[in-house]
C-alpha cells in the first residue's frame, strides 16, 4: 500500500553538513578526536553519541501480535510501527532488529553484540517460554535496561488501569481477587507485578488452557512459579470455576472463551479486562451487563488497554535517567503515573488516559526516574528488610 512505501521510519541528521568546515567537524578529522574521548572515557559514549537516545526493538516474530509464529521478516513492519510510536510520543530514536535464528543463545549473543550502539533494549513478540530466559540473561549480562514489552509493558498498563477501576468500585488490592486467563509472558508478568503491588497471594488465580494453575499439576518453568506463589488457597478447576466470586477478570489469552453467564458468577461491581485481540475473551457488550468496568485491547470500545500507554514514557524515563535495568520500582511508579493522569476525569469508561494525552509520557518518565530501586527489589523485599529493621537501598 502507498502509505507503507519504504516503511514508517527514517534517520535524520541533527547537525549541519553544509560546508567543508561542517564536514571536518562532524566527519574526518573531527570524529577521530571524539573516538579518542570515548576510548579514554566510556561515559563519553552516552554523552556524545546516539546511544543516549536509542532503543533496539528486537523480535524473532515467533509470537507476533495475535498472528502467532510469522517469522522475522513479518515482524519487521510491526517493529517499525513500534519505532514510529516511540519517536512520535517520546522522541526516542528506535530501530527494528529481527534476527533469523530461533536459538535463544544466538539471539542473546546478537543483542549482546549490538548493545554498544543502544541505550536500551526492547524485546518484543518472542514466544514463551524462551522469552523468559532471553530476557533474564540479557538483563543480567547487559549494562543497559532490557524491557520486554509483552511482559513489563502490559503489566504496567493493567496495574495502572486497576488503580482506577478499584477506586471506582471501592476496593483495595489486599481484598481484591483477580483471575488471569493466560499464563504466558503477559499473564505471568501481570501476576508478578500485582503481587508486588500488594495483591494477596491467595487472591490471584492464573489459568492456562487446561485450567487453574496449582501445585498439584505437572508444571515447570514460569507456570510452576505461578502455581507456587499465586493461588495459595489452591483453587482448582476450569477458568469458569475460578470466576466464582472473583472481583476482577484479566484476559490475555484467546478470544471467545467466556460469555455473559460466566461473568454473572463474579462478585458485584465486577471488573473485566478482556484484552485478547482482535476478538476479546468475552463480548464487551455482554460483559457490560454484569461488570461495572469493562476494558478491552481494542480502540473501538472504551478503556483501551494497550502497551503504547506504557512503553514510550518508560523508555523516555530509562534513557533520561541512565538506569541500568528495569526494576520493579520503575514498573510500579509507571503504573501509578498512568493512573494519575486519568484520575482527574476518572469514570467507568475512562480508567486510563488516551494515547494522545500530552501529560502521559512526561508523567511516566518522571515517575519512572523517581521509582528506581536496587535490581530485583520490590514490595516483598521492602517488607522482609523492614522486618529486620533495615530499609533497602533506594527504598521509599
Amino acid at each position: 500500500m502507498a502509505q507503507h512505501s519504504r516503511g514508517k521510519i527514517e534517520t535524520a541528521v541533527r547537525v549541519g553538513l553544509d560546508n567543508p568546515d561542517d564536514l571536518s567537524r562532524h566527519y574526518t578529522p573531527g570524529v577521530a578526536e571524539q573516538a579518542q574521548r570515548v576510548a579514554e572515557d566510556p561515559a563519553a559514549l552516552r554523552r556524545e553519541t546516539v546511544k543516549a537516545n536509542s532503543v533496539a526493538i528486537v523480535s524473532d516474530g515467533s509470537a507476533l501480535l495475535g498472528l502467532g509464529d510469522q517469522g522475522p521478516a513479518a515482524a519487521l513492519p510491526v517493529m517499525e510501527g513500534k519505532a514510529a510510536l516511540l519517536k512520535r510520543f517520546a522522541d526516542v530514536d528506535a530501530w527494528p532488529i529481527c534476527p533469523l535464528s530461533r536459538d535463544p543463545e544466538d539471539l542473546i549473543r546478537t543483542v549482546r553484540d549490538l548493545a554498544t550502539s543502544f541505550g536500551a533494549i526492547n524485546l518484543e513478540d518472542i514466544a514463551a517460554p524462551r522469552c523468559f530466559e532471553i530476557e533474564r540473561r540479557l538483563r543480567d549480562e547487559l549494562d543497559v535496561p532490557v524491557f520486554h514489552d509483552d511482559q513489563h509493558g502490559i503489566a504496567i498498563v493493567v496495574l495502572g488501569a486497576l488503580h482506577g477501576a478499584l477506586r471506582l468500585t471501592e476496593r483495595k488490592p489486599a481484598n481484591t481477587t483477580v483471575v488471569i486467563s493466560g499464563a504466558g509472558a503477559a499473564g505471568s508478568a501481570i501476576a508478578r507485578l500485582l503481587l508486588e503491588a500488594g495483591y494477596r497471594d491467595d487472591g490471584i488465580v492464573v489459568c492456562d488452557s487446561s485450567g487453574v494453575l496449582h501445585p498439584d499439576r505437572d508444571l515447570d518453568g514460569e507456570k510452576r512459579w505461578l502455581a507456587e506463589h499465586a493461588n495459595t488457597g489452591r483453587r482448582s478447576g476450569e477458568l469458569r470455576d475460578a470466576l466464582e466470586g472473583a472481583d476482577v477478570f484479566v484476559g490475555v489469552s484467546v478470544g471467545g472463551i467466556l460469555d455473559g453467564a460466566d461473568l454473572a458468577r463474579m462478585a458485584d461491581r465486577a471488573i473485566v479486562f478482556a484484552l485478547a485481540n482482535p476478538e476479546p475473551e468475552v463480548d464487551p457488550r455482554a460483559a457490560a451487563e454484569h461488570a461495572e468496568v469493562v476494558a478491552t485491547g481494542r480502540s473501538d470500545h472504551p478503556n483501551q488497554i494497550n502497551n503504547v500507554l506504557a512503553f514510550p514514557g518508560v523508555f523516555r524515563g530509562l534513557l533520561d535517567s541512565g538506569a541500568p535495568t528495569v526494576t520493579t520500582g520503575i514498573q510500579l511508579a509507571a503504573a501509578e503515573a498512568l493512573a494519575g493522569v486519568a484520575a482527574g476525569q476518572l469514570s467507568a469508561e475512562r480508567i486510563v488516559p488516551g494515547v494522545f494525552d500530552e501529560e502521559l509520557v512526561p508523567a511516566m518518565a518522571l515517575r519512572g526516574r523517581r521509582g528506581r530501586l536496587t535490581r530485583g527489589r520490590g514490595r516483598r523485599d521492602h517488607v522482609r528488610l523492614a522486618e529486620r529493621g533495615r530499609r533497602p537501598a533506594g527504598g521509599r
